[in-house]
């Protein structure tokens, strides 16, 4: 099993900042993408960002410039780091891992269980 623990959610006012975290742990022999995604209320959930075991990241064009994704691969942690925040970002903010399983060296793909971010305006 792989489990995610996510923090860092909370209440901010419009132009305030957030840092989310993400811990995986479990039987992980290696990750390969690690992202965020959100989800509003009466909205599909979408992804925010995400970053490959090279650093290749890739931002959803509603973030981009203010939020900026890296990751600890010793630790097995991905960040979120959320500058300027708006009312629209107001969401549960769902960490997202990829990988192979020690055992076998199956693949998984799991899902933290969010954090809630409110932006008030």
């Amino acid at each position: 099993q792989v489990q995610l623990v996510e923090s860092g959610g909370g209440l901010v006012q419009a132009g305030g900042s957030l840092r989310l975290s993400c811990a995986a742990s479990g039987s992980i022999f290696s990750i390969n993408v690690m992202g965020w995604y959100r989800q509003a209320p009466g909205k599909q959930r979408e992804l925010v960002a995400s970053i490959t075991s090279g650093g290749s990241t890739n931002y959803a064009d509603s973030v981009k410039g203010r939020f900026t994704i890296s990751r600890d691969n010793a630790k097995n942690t991905v960040y979120l780091q959320l500058n300027s925040l708006k009312p629209e970002d107001t969401a549960v903010y769902y960490c997202n891992v990829g990988g192979l399983r020690t055992w076998a060296r199956t693949p998984f793909a799991s899902w933290g269980r969010g954090t809630q971010v409110t932006v008030s305006s």
